[in-house]
């Protein structure tokens, strides 16, 4: 009888691409984007770290390959959803692109990596296509244009995949680690630094003492995108795009 596969003792023809990027998401799950490096990779794999190069071309090709990963997990948690009825009223367009575009941020949340690897990419391939897609398909359901669409998507920017892209962002603070130990150092760090500049900038200070970025529950992707920050943009979004498109009817 065969024993079961452990890590890092498969035999290199069991080997594929699709198990390459499966274990590269893996890693950077448990030990943070940081440590996903092409010779960790084929430590984990159990392989010579020339191997790797037979399933990905270059460092490059191995981000473009965990992104497809995440981006197809984002789609088949967004396929479990109920469809849009066809004979669903207009309006019902914002609750199901509010409802998909936050079990897409269900999926970022347990790959905390993955916004950061999204913002660096220069190309999107399908599975990031498809999902812009049916966002397009609800949009349309409402009654926008495709100018208005057009609008939209540069008006939702990142947070039609489930992240907020931060205005400030403290060095380390999407370094990649899995507990988040190093966001919250990069936050305090960032916070002290802005204490000793109270004089200078006297509001902003009141506003951090005002204002607490911990939520606790685990819903955070940046410094000061937790859950209920991401969600308020996202809503004032919406409600002005479902004004618009409402304008465009009359």
């Amino acid at each position: 009888m065969t024993s079961p596969r452990t890590a890092g003792t498969a035999p290199r023809s069991a080997l594929t691409r699709a198990r390459v990027l499966e274990s590269a998401v893996d890693l950077a799950d448990r030990e943070g984007l940081g440590a996903l490096t092409m010779r960790s990779l084929a430590r984990e794999l159990g392989i010579e770290a020339m191997s790797l190069y037979h399933h990905v071309a270059n460092k490059e090709d191995l981000l473009d390959g965990v992104v497809d990963v995440v981006a197809v997990e984002i789609q088949d948690a967004v396929a479990r959803l109920e469809p849009l009825a066809d004979d669903a009223p207009r309006s019902a367009w914002r609750t199901a692109t509010r409802r998909q575009i936050l079990t897409a941020r269900a999926v970022l949340l347990r790959h905390r990596w993955a916004s950061t690897v999204l913002e660096t990419r220069k190309t999107f391939s399908l599975p990031v296509i498809r999902y812009y897609d049916s966002l397009i398909g609800l949009m349309r359901h409402g009654g926008f244009s495709y100018d208005l669409v057009h609008h939209a998507m540069h008006a939702l920017g990142s947070r039609a995949l489930g992240f907020s892209q931060e205005l400030f962002e403290p060095d380390g603070a999407t370094a990649g680690s899995a507990g988040g130990g190093a966001t919250e150092g990069a936050d305090d760090a960032a916070t002290a630094m802005l204490m000793q500049m109270a004089e200078q900038v006297p509001h902003m200070v009141e506003m951090l003492a005002a204002v607490s970025h911990e939520d606790g529950a685990g819903s955070t992707l940046g410094w000061c995108d937790d859950q209920s920050e991401f969600e308020f943009g996202l809503d004032i979004i919406l409600d002005g795009l479902d004004r618009l498109a409402e304008r465009e009817q009359h």
